[in-house]
């Protein structure tokens, strides 16, 4: 069952200064209850969650800072305890002062225990505890209402519960300023790189193996060839979708070991969003293996904003069409370890630094 890398604290942070590789400066969004956090679990998951529990680290200096989120599958009863440790460790790795938990769930009410899920809630209880964190709060939202697991009043009793918000929250609001657009469920997520038609592929592999046999251009080609393609990539203007022979040749290009590094730094930029449109557009579009590169780039780009399950999604794609891709493993195994978008961004500019670049590559 994979979870989500971290979103610290969302998904959708605006862009670092021009030439900067700093991290972006945050969004302070003031959450005034539970309710309002359950409404805007779709902003910081990046899709919106169905049959799922996911736990919410608050942390930072007042305790009240979103940190790390993890979602899961709701799963069968007799693995409740197994899935509560596995998520109480996964969070622990961001040392939280307390933990939110939300049951989203379309499942009835039962008749000898009330809310569902309470079993579940319960093993997170213990769970968390043994590596303690308290658990705040348990809320269960459903149709488009939520419950507090603990509450005695009337408006916590089945059949009751209070409205989820349904003017625009602030998260909401953020994500449409910054061109976020949160998508039906995960498949739907997946579905932004999933391939092109049968057509378009036959066609763009042969324009691929055209271009193979030409050999490998020097590393400075491949490089304006890049920034030339982000830069048409740039949100707020008239995108210019890239052509297929293009789309080879860049696809090519980041298969040579320093072009690839090099392109790592442009997620650290002011270019970070184009440069994200291109790659996975190029996961899209290239044949495999050639799709396992972009693919692990767009995780890159998805990690530092904090989009877990967009990296996940993408390391997924990149193993799947080339098993043994380093590049993919190493930020597989990462991701797993709970490394934080923050320290992931710290690596990358000691990378840069050690190969002599010294600002954002994107100019």
């Amino acid at each position: 069952m994979p979870l989500p890398g971290p979103a610290d604290p969302a998904p959708f942070p605006p862009s670092a200064a021009p030439g900067s590789w700093g991290p972006p400066p945050p969004v302070t969004v003031r959450i005034g209850d539970a309710g309002e956090l359950a409404a805007g679990l779709p902003q910081l998951l990046g899709y919106h969650p169905r049959e799922s529990v996911v736990l919410v680290a608050l942390a930072g200096e007042s305790g009240y800072r979103v940190g790390l989120t993890a979602r899961a599958d709701l799963p069968p009863a007799e693995h409740d305890g197994a899935l509560a440790s596995m998520l109480a460790c996964y969070l622990a790795t961001d040392g939280p002062r307390a933990a939110l938990a939300f049951v989203v769930s379309e499942v009835p009410d039962e008749s000898d225990v009330g809310l569902p899920h309470r079993p579940l809630v319960h093993e997170l209880v213990l769970a968390l505890d043994a590596v303690g964190i308290p658990l705040e709060q348990a809320v269960l939202v459903r149709d488009g209402r939520w419950w507090d697991f603990d509450c005695p009043g009337a408006c916590c009793a089945p059949g009751g519960g209070t409205p989820l918000p349904d003017e625009v929250g602030e998260l909401a609001a953020v994500a449409v300023a910054s061109g976020t657009v949160v998508a039906a469920d995960r498949d739907a997520l997946a579905a932004r790189l999933a391939p092109l038609g049968e057509a378009a592929q036959t066609a763009m592999e042969g324009t691929v193996l055209r271009v193979g046999a030409e050999g490998p251009v020097a590393r400075s080609a491949a490089r304006r060839r890049i920034r030339s393609a982000v830069a048409r990539s740039r949100p707020g203007r008239d995108q210019e979708r890239p052509g297929d022979e293009e789309v080879a040749r860049i696809a090519w290009s980041l298969r040579q070991p320093q072009v690839r590094d090099w392109a790592l730094l442009l997620s650290l930029g002011e270019d970070a969003a184009a440069a994200e449109a291109l790659w996975t557009e190029c996961t899209r579009r290239a044949p495999s293996p050639l799709d396992a590169f972009p693919a692990s780039l767009v995780a890159v780009c998805a990690w530092l904003r904090g989009d877990g399950a967009l990296a996940n999604i993408a390391l997924d794609r990149a193993l799947d069409s080339e098993p043994g891709n380093s590049l993919a493993g190493l930020l597989q195994d990462a991701l797993a370890a709970c490394v934080a978008p923050r320290e992931l961004r710290a690596l990358l500019v000691e990378a840069g630094r050690a190969a002599g670049v010294t600002g954002a590559p994107g100019r």
